[in-house]
């Protein structure tokens, strides 16, 4: 089913732009918008086409339209989450800024030591290197049946130009990436950098993406989430007249069908209490509800999903790091989700009987979407026999889960596993590595979880030091 969008590029959105967007729904009768995969939000039936194809710096792509592809961004995790060092907030800005037409391809921006947001799901996905300002391609193409990397590093302020030199030679039907190299020299003249070593994506657990958490000393990140994907606008109004209020400047809308409020002044973390108490909003759904990822607008797979957390919920399972993904038959290789259940097509000539929808389950190899390569776990299943699955594949990922690192090339995926100090905390699963410190609360790298101060508490939830406990070894303990 085709839906109403409004392209958002890199998911980034100022309240004064959404108010519009929402003042616009309201005009039109409607009472609530949901998010999409690709950071855009998605309008319910209804929605009437309007004039004005462009609101701000955004656009409506109508149902049944081939053209209008969003940039997805990791933008949304910058400060609150692990990052490269110097790929900051403003920089992720200013990159996007360099995008003055509407993309026909989708583009990936990413950092690949975040985990909020996928990094191959493009056709066209730059991804940051330890180098300062220079990043990874990797392309597959619409008609490709594979991933290729690009042969040297783009600099960040060519990102844009080589995006469109690529779009452009689509004419020319490329097969290869080192076809498209050598038309992209030919077109432009580019500041590439030679790759002196591979793509390595460190592999951590999901984070919990909900909730009032700290930023830094004096400031606050909050995000929301509903579980039916439809948001209240009256409820989108008053919240960006809240962001006003606060001088905030950008709302972020994640791929999980949810968004993130960044720079809430401490001084003003109690009206948003107040604001979210008021409209009983829930700001702490357990992270077994919060990793998964669903179609828009499909109720058949809300139900599916209810089911199932509510029955590993039952069974006390813990899936923290995992994420799910539900889908119909699809094999086109763009999951990025751990684990995968598809609803088989129903054969034609079966469709005038009523007979129980089956499924396909597939795992990610070594959990890890960013691999790129899934395994067929189970075939043609009943609804009822998917919850034992899924505990299955939640033992053998807690059996089989070491700190590991992914380095991607040409040809090949090895794995390197390193002994680190681990401590986790119960409340939400924030995980403290001495490896990479904190840098929320100013604690360098290489400070073990033992010589924290006594006073050191959770940067998520603020939960003290001492309720920590130890992930043993190169296995974490699950609650």
């Amino acid at each position: 089913m085709e839906l109403t969008r409004l392209i958002v590029k890199g998911g980034v959105i100022s309240p004064g732009e959404l108010r519009v967007i929402v003042n616009m729904a309201l005009e039109q009768g409607l009472d609530a918008i949901s998010f999409g995969s690709r950071q855009d939000i998605i309008f319910p039936k209804g929605f009437t086409p309007i004039e004005k194809e462009k609101t701000g710096k955004n656009y409506f792509v109508y149902p049944n339209e081939k053209s209008g592809n969003n940039i997805v961004s990791s933008y949304v995790s910058t400060d609150i989450f692990r990052n490269t060092p110097w790929l900051t907030g403003n920089k992720f800005l200013y990159i996007l800024e360099q995008f003055k037409e509407q993309p026909k391809l989708k583009v990936n921006i990413t950092d690949p030591k975040q985990q909020l947001v996928p990094l191959f799901t493009g056709h066209i996905n730059f991804i940051a290197s330890d180098h300062d300002d220079y990043w990874f391609l990797y392309i597959r193409l619409p008609k490709w049946d594979k991933m290729e990397m690009y042969p040297v590093l783009i600099y960040s302020w060519n990102i844009a130009e080589i995006y469109y030199a690529i779009e452009k030679i689509l004419e020319e039907e490329p097969d290869s990436v080192d076809m498209i190299f050598q038309l992209v020299n030919d077109a432009l003249g580019t500041n590439n950098r030679t790759i002196d070593k591979p793509l390595n994506i460190p592999f951590y657990p999901f984070p919990y993406y909900e909730g009032m958490n700290r930023l830094g000393i004096d400031q606050y990140w909050l995000g929301l989430y509903w579980r039916n994907n439809l948001y209240d606008l009256e409820f989108l109004k008053e919240m960006c007249d809240l962001c006003f209020d606060c001088k905030i400047g950008k709302i972020c809308i994640t791929p999980w069908k949810s968004f993130i409020i960044k720079g809430i002044p401490k001084d003003s973390k109690l009206d948003w209490e107040k604001f979210l108490g008021k409209k009983g909003i829930n700001v702490r759904h357990s992270l077994l509800e919060l990793n998964w990822h669903l179609p828009v607008a499909m109720e058949w797979a809300l139900n599916l999903k209810t089911f199932l957390v509510r029955t590993l919920d039952q069974f006390d399972i813990s899936t923290y790091g995992l994420t799910f993904g539900i889908t119909e038959y699809n094999r086109d290789g763009h999951y990025f989700t751990s684990i995968i259940l598809e609803k088989n097509e129903l054969p034609k000539d079966l469709e005038s009987i009523k007979i129980r929808d089956t499924y396909n389950v597939l795992y990610a190899k070594n959990f890890d979407p960013n691999t790129k390569e899934y395994i067929v776990h189970a075939q043609d299943v009943d609804k009822l026999e998917l919850p034992t699955i899924l505990i299955e594949l939640s033992r053998k990922y807690f059996e089989d889960l070491g700190n590991l690192v992914v380095q991607v090339s040409k040809t090949n995926t090895k794995k390197e596993k390193a002994a680190q100090d681990v401590h986790q905390c119960p409340e939400c699963l924030t995980v403290y590595n001495s490896e990479y410190g904190d840098g929320i609360q100013g604690i360098e790298k290489g400070v073990l979880f033992k010589d924290l101060p006594e006073e050191y508490c959770c940067s998520l939830c603020e939960s003290p030091k001492i309720n920590f406990i130890v992930l043993a070894g190169e296995k974490l303990n699950t609650l």
